[in-house]
């Protein structure tokens, strides 16, 4: 099977391709990866390149059977219904919101340019109509920080928290969401719903902690693996990566190895954290997943990013980057983020620094740009 890009990454182009690539006879579709052409294995939908976590780009083979076997998952747990695109339609969230949509004979809404509430609102709220005289249910999936806009916009425009409310439900994912905003969506009559997965299983497959229908989860070596009809084919041209990602058990099961540090209790899936994004500061193992978690958890921090920064006295620390505090709180506001996480985490995990910034750096994704902070805290050490 031959693999082309969309016309272009605008979603209606992306929609158009996928329509081909899943419902006929294709060409699979090449998303996020530039210069990837050529011959693909049969059956194969789309080619998701995304860095990850990492920042090493990566170029995710999904099949047809895959995206599918995904979408009527989800539509099993929450429903069907009627889609909202408000993600880049070149990542897997974007590609699994108009294959729900296109398996569900529906045409997905789009939001397209810069993410704002106020388009996002009429577009969801221009999604209203009925079949057979019932409501047709409306889905949206967004990343944290949309939903963290939104709901500060809510606060003072009627509109856009009508639309929050407007949906049988609201897939968030890409990045943990602060306890904090999901209690003020809640609040406001939000229905959310926390999805976990990735460009390797196809998108989301567990939804608030319990796997969609299909999914296998359990933990090896404190590492979360998943498998289920969803997961990837592997990674294009890398058969090495492949294998060491995808192992398969003595069964016959084929695994994914998430990479990322969890546990699970009476069937519900706890993720602490990137196994991979550790210091070690004093000698001490820190998780700054865990740490970023703890700071989350204070008042008016909910969007705060932490990142590692060189120590000269403990090796390796961490920086709390906070968008719109003001420079003269850095200060104080450290000190409670210090006591804050010291009890949550532990002494060598308290972050060095505090960082205003009046906005985060993003990727495309809607996640913060992780890799350009760190950079520009190498470019101004601490006075």
């Amino acid at each position: 099977m031959r693999l082309e890009p969309p016309a272009s990454g605008d979603p209606r182009d992306v929609l158009r391709a996928l329509r081909a690539a899943v419902l006929g006879a294709g060409p699979a579709i090449a998303l996020g990866g530039a210069g990837l052409v050529g011959d693909v294995p049969p059956g194969t939908a789309a080619v998701v390149t995304t860095s990850g976590s990492t920042g090493v780009p990566k170029s995710v083979v999904l099949s047809r059977n895959a995206l599918i076997s995904s979408a009527y998952s989800t539509a099993a747990r929450i429903g069907e219904g009627a889609w909202l695109l408000a993600v880049p339609a070149t990542y897997v969230a974007g590609v699994q919101v108009i294959v729900r949509a296109l398996l569900a004979d529906r045409e997905p809404a789009v939001v397209s340019g810069p993410f704002r509430p106020e388009p996002f609102a009429a577009a969801a709220l221009g999604m209203a109509s009925h079949a057979d005289g019932e409501r047709v249910p409306s889905y949206t999936s967004l990343v944290p920080a949309q939903l963290q806009r939104l709901l500060d916009a809510a606060e003072h425009d009627t509109t856009v928290a009508q639309a929050l409310r407007s949906f049988e439900a609201i897939l968030i994912g890409g990045q943990a969401l602060a306890p904090a905003v999901r209690r003020r969506a809640e609040a406001l009559g939000a229905r959310i719903v926390r999805t976990y997965g990735s460009s390797e299983t196809s998108g989301g497959c567990v939804y608030d902690g319990i796997p969609l229908d299909g999914v296998g989860m359990r933990i090896v070596d404190g590492e979360v693996r998943l498998s289920g009809p969803m997961l990837a084919e592997g990674y294009l041209r890398d058969p090495a990566r492949t294998a060491s990602v995808f192992p398969v058990d003595a069964a016959g099961t084929r695994w994914y190895r998430t990479g990322d540090g969890g546990e699970i209790v009476e069937g519900v899936l706890h993720v602490t954290g990137r196994l991979d994004n550790v210091i070690v500061s004093g000698g001490v193992n820190v998780s700054l997943d865990r740490v970023e978690a703890a700071v989350r958890g204070i008042s008016g921090l909910e969007s705060a990013v932490v990142v590692p920064i060189p120590d000269a006295e403990w090796g390796q620390g961490s920086a709390v980057v906070v968008p719109g505090l003001a420079a003269a709180e850095e200060e104080t506001v450290l000190a409670r983020v210090r006591d804050v996480v010291g009890d949550a985490v532990g002494a060598p995990a308290r972050p060095a620094r505090v960082v205003a910034v009046e906005e985060l750096p993003a990727l495309s994704s809607g996640k913060p740009d992780r890799a350009a902070l760190r950079a520009t805290l190498a470019q101004t050490p601490r006075a």
